[in-house]
């Protein structure tokens, strides 16, 4: 179970999904600043002064718990769109969570985050065999709640209480997941979803 998560690339008809690497700074740097997303004061998404601490925490997290960091790329034009990965690995449970989970302001909308979500699932379920796959969110970020729901995760409950932010400020954190009986009914959503446009 050691080797249960390995570095792997996912690929998709709009985004490519693919190991961050600290090559990766100065295009996560414009990424960021694309709607200046450090602000919003209920996510972790880093200043673009801070895009190297936030690489090395990420790859360091990969290094001590087997988490995998990716960077989101649109596929045709190879720019670097977001960031997401895959952590709170369990391997001899067979879950993960989901997280960490930014996208460039003008990448919001359209097919970017369902895409993204429905590779990751896919592999979690289909490759690694998961059990479970997890889902957290701030309390507060009504706009990722409302995004993980229609992922089809339905949720678990809230944590209050749960984090200390770096303000100082207590965080409930409201965790959402999927479990495998349910990635049949899930991918065919997005599957649809994605066809809808």
């Amino acid at each position: 179970m050691a080797h249960w998560l390995e570095a792997v690339t996912l690929t998709g008809e709009h985004v490519c999904l693919r190991p961050l690497t600290r090559d990766d700074a100065d295009a996560l740097r414009a990424a960021v600043q694309d709607g200046e997303l450090w602000q919003l004061w209920f996510t972790s998404i880093p200043a673009p002064d801070k895009v190297e601490d936030y690489i090395d925490t990420a790859l360091r997290m990969q290094t001590a718990q087997g988490a995998l960091p990716f960077v989101i790329t649109e596929r045709d034009s190879g720019k670097v769109i977001g960031c997401t990965r895959y952590f709170a690995v369990d391997a001899a449970n067979q879950r993960l969570e989901i997280g960490y989970t930014w996208y460039a302001a003008s990448y919001q909308r359209g097919p970017y985050n369902t895409e993204a979500k429905l590779l990751l699932l896919r592999h979690a379920f289909e490759q690694l065999h998961c059990i479970a796959v997890e889902f957290r969110t701030h309390w507060h970020n009504t706009r990722s709640r409302a995004a993980i729901a229609r992922l089809g995760a339905k949720q678990d409950g809230i944590l209050r209480s749960h984090q200390k932010g770096p303000d100082g400020i207590l965080r409930d954190t409201v965790v959402f997941s999927i479990i495998a009986s349910e990635w049949p009914a899930v991918r065919e959503n997005l599957r649809f979803r994605l066809l809808r446009g």
